[in-house]
Formats: structure tokens, C-alpha cells, sequence
């Protein structure tokens, strides 16, 4: 790294400041609103061109809003966005939950821009509360940032720029490919029921089953202890498969009072609230399992619970099952619903064939996902290791060798 190079707080180079929020109860605070007035959620990319809602100037005048001129760059400072960075590319205003720090001739916007998304860890780490985290604005006049010459900036601005548009083309593909190789397994479930749906007979659920009930609704939470005997809720039912991650447990004395909504090896839990309908097997090696608010379908010998399973997830069982939804508040899927589903039944050798089938064809699209995945990690780790090369002097300097040695040749 060059001794050009300083280590300056962004407190000591820029001035900055925080948005407000004008009051929502005062209509003529927005209606027309002619402002553009930037959230926190908002701010996600690089340029910033406009904002989803507008303030009046009335509404400005009678808030700790102001505007922020063109070429300030903004970071969220709570909640689920904290850390990110972008570029107001227009005059605007923010919410009390952004940042904003004002254009300096000495820098860049484009090089403090990639400068504080080296920091993002850094800066993601200082954050404070729970329920809403909180970086604050001291804290980001606090972070510091080694501060090059202009002309150094530019060099590294256009290195940047260069390497991050081919990246950012590279995750756009993978993201594409990604949602493809989610989307290949529905569309053979949706292919698999729209083809053999006129001739496989249909019953209803409720005459395919040993029992259909629910499990222990209402509060329970008191009763939760840190080990002893799993009690599923809808968050541990996946499509398929039983997650773990965050299961709560109960002792043997409650799971024996709780003896209605027991669960047995080979029963399907179904979720009745948040993504109703979502439906797994419950596996051999989890006994014995309790549950909360799942619907639970034990099959007579006509039906295989994981043929259930793929009608449930498939397309087909979705829209069966968002049809059948009852409340008001919180739509649901009861045992009432349940009872009366008309499940497409062929025979148990079709429903065998089936369910082998859905599970190769589930397993290759997990790999191409899993496959996916990773390549996007890799994607990100790139554009850290650059920021990294860049901000430690390293990046231009190799940058200049290859020049030299490309003009030498």
C-alpha cells in the first residue's frame, strides 16, 4: 500500500446525518407528497434513483426529515437491512433508520460506496438491540477506512466497477438457474396429477385414514424444557421432511396428557397455518414425537402416507388445499378440510411408483439447487477477496504489473 494512503474516521472526513418520519396520522403529510422519502428496506443497491413513497413539504417541514443531496451515500442502520449501502443518485429524503453521509470533494461516492461494503461485517457486528438492531450514526462516523488520492480512487472505482458487473452477471445467472431447479420438481408434480387425473378415482381423505385430528392447540409454551421428548410445530415441517432446527421439547408427563395429538412413525403432519397444506412423513427414528397445531392423518392400508405426501406438496394438492381454507384473520387449514380433501387414488403399486419417482426426481433437483447454492456463495466470497485486494493497496498494484507487463509485451 502506498504511503498516500491514510486511515481517516468517516466522522472526521464527512458530515452526516438521519432522516425522520413525519407523522402518519397527518394525511396532508402525504397525500400528493411531491418528496421523494426513502426507507431503510430501500436501500439495497448501488444507485438509488427513486424512492417508493413521497412526503409533502409540508410534511417535511414538520419532521426531522430533510433532504439529501444527489451523490450522498446512504447506509440502513436497523433491523434485517442493516449494513447495506447505496448511492442517492437523487435529491431525497430518508427515515429515521438511514444514514446518510454527504458528498466531500476530497472522495468518491463510488469508492466510499465499495469502501463501506468492505466494512458490511464490521459495521453489521457493531449493531446493538434485538428485536430491531441498531448500527446507529456514531457508530458509523466511528468506522474507519484508509483514504487514497482521487486518482488512486478512480483507478480502484473502475477495477471495481469492471469486476462487479461480470459478477453480478454471473449471480444473476445462478439466482435464474437456482429458481429453475426449484421450480423443475413442481412442474413434474403438476405434470404427474393434470395427466392421470381423469383416470385415477378420487376420495375423500377422511375414507382413507384410521384417524384425522389435530394437535394440541393454544399456548403451551410454559411447559417447553430444553431436551426431553420432540414437539413439532408448523416451522419443523417442511415439504418432504422434518426440520429440527428450533424444535422445542416437552417432558414425558405432559407428551402422556398430550396423548390426542401423539404422533406415530409413518403419520403425516400437516401444517394448518402460515404455508398451509406443507406435509411430511414422520420418520421411523423419531419416536415418540408430540405436536402443536398440525393436522395429523394416520392412512388405513389402501394409502401410503408418502403418496399423500407428494399430493399434499404437489401443485395440485396446494390449490386443493388453498380452496379449502377457513378464518378470518389467520387463514387455516383444519381437520374439517382435511376430512373432506378428494385425494386421486391409484393403485398401491402406482402410488409406489410414484413416490420412487418423485423422491429421484426431488433428490437431482436438490443437487442442482445445493450445486447452485454454493456457486452463489463463491460469488459473494469473490466480491469480498476483491473489496479486500482493493481497500489493502494489493488489488491496483497487480492491476498496474499486468498493465506494465501487457505494454512490455
Amino acid at each position: 500500500m502506498s504511503v498516500a494512503w491514510q486511515e481517516v474516521r468517516i466522522g472526521d472526513v464527512f458530515k452526516t446525518g438521519a432522516g425522520g418520519t413525519p407523522l402518519k396520522s397527518r394525511k396532508e403529510f402525504y397525500e400528493n407528497g411531491e418528496v421523494p422519502w426513502l426507507l431503510s428496506g430501500e436501500i439495497s443497491k448501488r444507485d438509488i434513483k427513486h424512492a417508493k413513497n413521497c412526503i409533502t413539504p409540508i410534511g417535511l417541514d414538520n419532521s426531522s426529515a430533510k433532504i439529501f443531496p444527489k451523490d450522498s451515500v446512504l447506509v440502513a442502520m436497523y433491523g434485517a437491512t442493516a449494513g447495506q449501502v447505496g448511492i442517492l443518485r437523487i435529491n431525497a429524503a430518508t427515515n429515521q433508520a438511514v444514514c446518510a453521509i454527504y458528498p466531500s470533494d476530497e472522495v468518491l461516492p463510488e469508492y466510499l460506496y465499495y469502501a463501506l461494503l468492505s466494512k458490511n461485517q464490521e459495521l453489521v457486528s457493531k449493531a446493538s438491540g434485538n428485536a430491531q438492531p441498531n448500527i446507529s450514526q456514531s457508530k458509523i462516523r466511528n468506522t474507519k477506512i484508509l483514504l487514497p488520492s482521487i486518482f488512486e480512487q478512480k483507478r480502484i472505482v473502475a477495477i471495481l466497477d469492471e469486476a462487479f458487473a461480470g459478477i453480478d452477471a454471473a449471480i444473476a445467472n445462478t439466482e435464474k438457474n437456482l429458481a429453475n431447479a426449484r421450480e423443475l420438481f413442481e412442474s413434474y408434480l403438476n405434470s404427474l396429477f393434470l395427466r392421470n387425473v381423469e383416470s385415477w378415482p378420487e376420495k375423500r381423505l377422511d375414507g382413507l385414514c384410521e384417524k384425522i385430528t389435530v394437535g394440541h392447540v393454544g399456548s403451551m409454551a410454559q411447559r417447553y424444557q430444553g431436551e426431553g421428548i420432540p414437539l413439532l410445530r408448523s416451522q419443523n415441517i417442511r415439504p418432504f421432511e422434518i426440520d429440527l432446527n428450533k424444535v422445542v421439547y416437552i417432558d414425558s408427563v405432559f407428551h402422556a396428557e398430550l396423548k390426542k395429538s401423539a404422533l406415530k412413525p409413518g403419520d403425516l403432519a400437516i401444517v394448518r397455518t402460515g404455508y398451509p397444506g406443507t406435509a411430511a412423513v414422520i420418520p421411523e427414528c423419531l419416536s415418540p414425537v408430540n405436536c402443536s397445531d398440525l393436522v395429523i392423518v394416520r392412512p388405513s392400508s389402501e394409502v401410503s402416507s408418502h403418496y399423500l405426501a407428494v399430493v399434499f406438496n404437489s401443485p395440485y394438492g396446494k390449490s386443493a388445499v388453498t380452496g379449502a381454507l377457513v378464518g378470518a384473520a389467520q387463514k387455516h387449514f383444519n381437520v374439517t378440510a382435511a376430512k373432506a380433501a378428494q385425494i386421486p387414488l391409484p393403485s398401491r403399486k402406482e402410488q409406489d411408483n410414484v413416490v420412487s419417482e418423485a423422491a429421484a426426481i426431488r433428490a437431482e433437483c436438490l443437487d442442482l439447487g445445493k450445486k447452485y447454492s454454493q456457486k452463489l456463495s463463491a460469488l459473494s466470497e469473490l466480491k469480498q477477496s476483491l473489496l479486500q485486494k482493493a481497500f489493502s493497496g494489493e488489488l491496483t498494484a497487480n492491476f498496474a504489473e499486468k498493465e506494465t507487463d501487457e505494454a512490455v509485451a
